[in-house]
């Protein structure tokens, strides 16, 4: 039977408007599904503590308890002896002990064998120990948690040893002031394994804004198991920056999986070691590329601001002068004629950015534009629209003017531009 043709056109509109919804459905979906679940550890609360890990016990006893006791203060002897302190007595000790950290146990009738770190406090500590922490710490930098293992790449988008070894770590007495995403919400979409090849400046500065840090250190843990269920050997690599500046690298091997996790704790402190010395030997700088967003005064408007003192400077001595009847007010006023000077505004200015590139793109351009005295962005969304403030000698219709012979679409309204190509 075939239908009429009005009723075979509502007919298709109907089907193709539920293969929309449909469609609809199945994206929102899919994109929900990019960053549910458990993705990320949060990173455990830091202290200041002077904390010593990895302190093996073997202690036997008349009861459990009178071992797990024994045990606990042979560790706090062990680690006070790991950080070099002078000879006090025992009780002495223990009273500088702020937490006893477990890190495996196995308790049995009369034995008790663990594995424990203490936290000695940092106030009362210090003052024997002389260190734990004491100098000029680094500024905020963001740490991305890289695994290779198996053929894949994971920093945040499943829950992994490495990225629980980093949670795990307590930097209160580092140097190292350490950024540690939790890899919730939108962070396993932000920082991947791709993000540490980038080397776009704009790009680096929208993520290390995300989350308050002015640079980038990269943690790679390059994990292979020899069989399933045997030995596993890692290769450990520090880099630093958005040009992936190497640092330093070292192995490790963990005999089996139930030694895995102790092995990535080690090896979260061989790291710390290798970015404190780093910043010992000045390597870990600010990198004047990543600061191109901070508020400062270009040269030439700085210029501009120094002739318009001046010239205010003028007129307050002519002023005064003429006040004083030293200078007649005409001759004052010839004086204090300055020359004509460009009035610098800055305006907003809206542009596409589906990629990277087109974040750089724009930006040059805008920048090569004549009479654009600096242009930075001040709103960073790839994929979407981005928004940056740009610096022009003269008026909102003349920049639109100025961009579109460059070959920019512009929309003027409420005092800012929209650009396109």
């Amino acid at each position: 039977m075939t239908l009429p043709r009005p009723r075979r056109h509502t007919f298709l509109l109907a089907i193709f408007a539920l293969a929309g919804l449909a469609l609809a459905v199945f994206a929102g979906r899919a994109l929900i599904a990019q960053v549910s679940g458990d993705r990320g550890i949060a990173a455990v609360a830091s202290s200041s503590d002077i904390d010593v890990g990895g302190i093996d016990v073997d202690v036997t006893a008349k009861t459990a308890q009178d071992a797990r006791q024994q045990g606990w203060k042979l560790a706090i002897q062990k680690a006070w002896k790991k950080l070099n302190g002078p000879a006090l007595p025992e009780s002495q000790v223990e009273s500088l002990v702020s937490a006893v950290v477990i890190q495996r146990e196995e308790l049995g009738p009369h034995r008790y064998i663990a594995r424990l770190g203490i936290s000695f406090d940092h106030a009362r500590a210090g003052a024997f120990l002389g260190k734990g922490g004491i100098g000029p710490r680094s500024a905020p930098l963001l740490l991305i948690p890289v695994t290779f293992s198996a053929g894949t790449e994971t920093v945040y988008e499943v829950r992994n040893p490495w990225q629980r070894a980093w949670a795990e770590y307590q930097p209160g007495g580092s140097r190292i002031d350490y950024v540690r995403p939790s890899g919730a919400n939108g962070d396993s979409l932000l920082l991947t394994a791709g993000q540490i090849t980038r080397r776009s400046r704009t790009w680096w500065r929208g993520v290390l804004d995300q989350f308050g840090a002015t640079d980038v250190l990269m943690a790679l843990a390059d994990l292979r198991y020899r069989w399933p269920g045997g030995p596993i050997d890692g290769t450990f690599t520090a880099r630093y920056g958005p040009d992936n500046t190497y640092l330093g690298s070292f192995k490790m091997t963990a005999q089996g999986p139930s030694e895995l996790q102790d092995m990535l704790g080690k090896a979260v402190e061989r790291f710390n070691t290798i970015y404190e010395q780093a910043l010992t030997d000045g390597k870990l700088k600010p990198d004047p590329t990543l600061n191109f967003g901070a508020p400062q005064i270009d040269p030439a408007i700085q210029r501009l601001i120094n002739l318009g003192r001046a010239a205010q400077a003028m007129d307050q001595a002519s002023d005064a002068a003429v006040a004083a009847g030293a200078v007649l007010p005409g001759d004052a006023t010839a004086a204090s004629t300055p020359a004509p000077v460009a009035v610098v505004s800055r305006y907003v200015v809206q542009f596409a950015t589906p990629n990277a590139g087109a974040v750089d793109a724009t930006i040059a351009a805008v920048r090569a534009t004549p009479g654009v005295r600096g242009a930075v962005t001040s709103s960073l969304a790839i994929g979407g629209t981005s928004v940056m403030s740009v610096s022009y000698g003269g008026s909102l219709s003349e920049l639109a003017g100025a961009l579109r012979s460059r070959g920019f679409s512009v929309r003027e309204g409420g005092n800012a531009l929209a650009i396109s190509r």
